[in-house]
């Protein structure tokens, strides 16, 4: 890896385009570096794991807006939509819309989380649209991913949205560009103008995930693959972009960011070196917000020592500045503690998510979430009882880039009625690769089988997980077989819109 300054550049002294990030980002994306085997058999689980997520939410109301707006792009020549049989194709932009969406509304796909945070598995909707709709090879997708994730994950890594409350699809759409510009085997020149388009158009204010969380967390995503499949058809038409994206005196990092001060260090693949930073990513077991997997977890392994609920006086989360300043009571977001919240509130509360883990012993993507089950006045009045704090030492190892450092749990501190004083902590979650039980191939398929009980066949399970599993030997035009459909009359439909 090559670490690259990156610096606000005043237009009266006009930074060279081979010195500027966006430049050096195409043409990591134009290297045609072999990918590595076990970067590809990651790629493969990470398919899986999207469709697991997005079937199980299929027929969930922002799923299927997203469906039917795509379904009203119609083209022959199209990409496949998730539940939708795979004769029914649509414009590629329309796809990453609607898949992307089925991915993101259950929070329950992959994470990775540095300087700032992603779900790097957002990558894979629109990519997979791109290549389906100009009929390219299992190879040619697993190229076009390996760069998706690697450029998202990059980012994440050297540049904080997160402080200036920007959201971190602004990450994302880059590497989506990106991604595809590799999947066509685009020229380093088109590729750097795709990635400014997709970077200009997709800086979003943190809003979308704070206070009365909407559906727009599901769709947000989804947004910023569609934006960048037509940065890339525009760029491809010869179009150009606002230049230098990041460097600019008037542009995202000197308005946006860190300011007209502001000095980054971005390490990006050097030239013919593998892009490995997917194996660097961890997926969720539990549907819920990746600070809360391990703390799941947590509360599942204390349950036996605390005993008795009710006679738990409070409980205090120790842990990092992220999670108690984004899912903990330091958001003071009173929305948080509302069991009439909604479910993408819920998902962000950890005070809830401890309450009904350490009550059920399970976590489950619907019952764990259900308006009756978060109403319960036992749930209502330990959920009170929860308070988080930071701890400078969990914040410390948040950022660690030791990787046998770095944690995203903490320690729970249980004060019961009666005096005595119960403490645990966990620093992974059992699923991460350095966690108790790392999820392989099978805990995919697993996950994948347990998502779309009673949703899909079992022989359209089994076909698709067959055909994922044989990606690189798929041919130019076979990747619709990736595509899962519903039995026929179980694809709901939504209210009219204007498409």
């Amino acid at each position: 890896m090559k670490l690259h300054d990156v610096r606000v550049h005043p237009s009266a002294s006009p930074l060279a385009v081979e010195d500027q990030l966006a430049w050096k980002i195409a043409q990591v994306a134009a290297d045609r570096v072999a990918v590595r085997r076990d970067v590809a058999a990651m790629i493969i689980n990470r398919i899986i794991d999207n469709a697991a997520v997005a079937l199980a939410a299929i027929n969930r109301r922002p799923v299927v807006s997203a469906r039917d707006m795509a379904l009203g792009h119609a083209r022959r020549d199209g990409a496949t939509v998730f539940g939708a049989p795979a004769t029914r194709r649509v414009s590629p932009e329309w796809a990453a819309w609607a898949n992307g969406t089925a991915v993101r509304e259950l929070d329950m796909h992959d994470t990775f989380l540095a300087a700032d945070y992603s779900h790097p598995g957002d990558n894979i909707p629109p990519i997979l649209a791109v290549a389906q709709s100009q009929e390219r090879s299992g190879r040619d997708l697993i190229r076009g991913l390996a760069t998706g994730y690697e450029i998202q994950i990059d980012l994440v890594r050297a540049i904080c949205l997160h402080k200036h409350k920007i959201d971190h699809i602004a990450h994302l759409a880059p590497a989506q560009a990106a991604g595809i510009g590799t999947l066509l085997g685009l020229k380093t020149p088109v590729i750097y103008q795709a990635v400014q388009q997709a970077v200009h158009v997709s800086f979003t204010t943190r809003q979308s995930r704070k206070g009365e969380i909407s559906s727009w967390k599901a769709f947000a995503p989804a947004h910023a693959g569609k934006l960048a499949i037509e940065a890339v058809d525009r760029a491809m038409r010869g179009e150009g972009a606002p230049s230098p994206i990041y460097e600019g005196e008037d542009s995202v990092i000197a308005w946006l960011l860190d300011g007209p001060e502001a000095h980054y260090q971005v390490a990006l693949p050097e030239p013919g070196e593998a892009k490995r930073a997917i194996l660097d990513s961890y997926t969720k077991e539990h549907s819920a917000e990746y600070q809360s997997q391990a703390l799941i977890d947590l509360a599942f392994r204390m349950r036996e020592p605390i005993g008795d609920l009710s006679a738990v006086e409070k409980i205090v989360l120790h842990t990092s500045h992220h999670t108690h300043y984004v899912i903990g009571t330091g958001a003071n977001d009173p929305q948080k503690m509302d069991p009439k919240a909604s479910r993408e509130t819920l998902d962000h509360s950890i005070m809830y998510i401890l309450a009904v883990a350490l009550e059920d012993g399970r976590w489950h993507h619907v019952d764990s979430y259900a308006p009756r089950r978060a109403a319960r006045p036992e749930t209502v009045a330990l959920w009170h009882k929860i308070e988080t704090r930071e701890d400078p030492e969990w914040t410390r190892r948040y950022h660690a880039t030791d990787p046998n450092e770095l944690a995203f749990g903490g320690r729970l501190e249980v004060f019961m009625n009666d005096g005595r004083r119960i403490v645990d902590e966990l620093a992974v979650a059992n699923a991460h690769p350095l966690g108790a039980r790392p999820f392989g191939r099978e805990d995919y398929i697993n996950k994948f089988r347990v998502l779309t009980e009673g949703i899909v066949s079992t022989r359209a399970a089994n076909r698709f997980l067959d055909v994922v599993q044989d990606l690189p030997h798929l041919a130019p035009g076979e990747l619709t077989l990736l595509n899962v459909a519903l039995p026929p009359g179980t694809l709901a439909a939504g209210k009219p819109g204007l498409f």
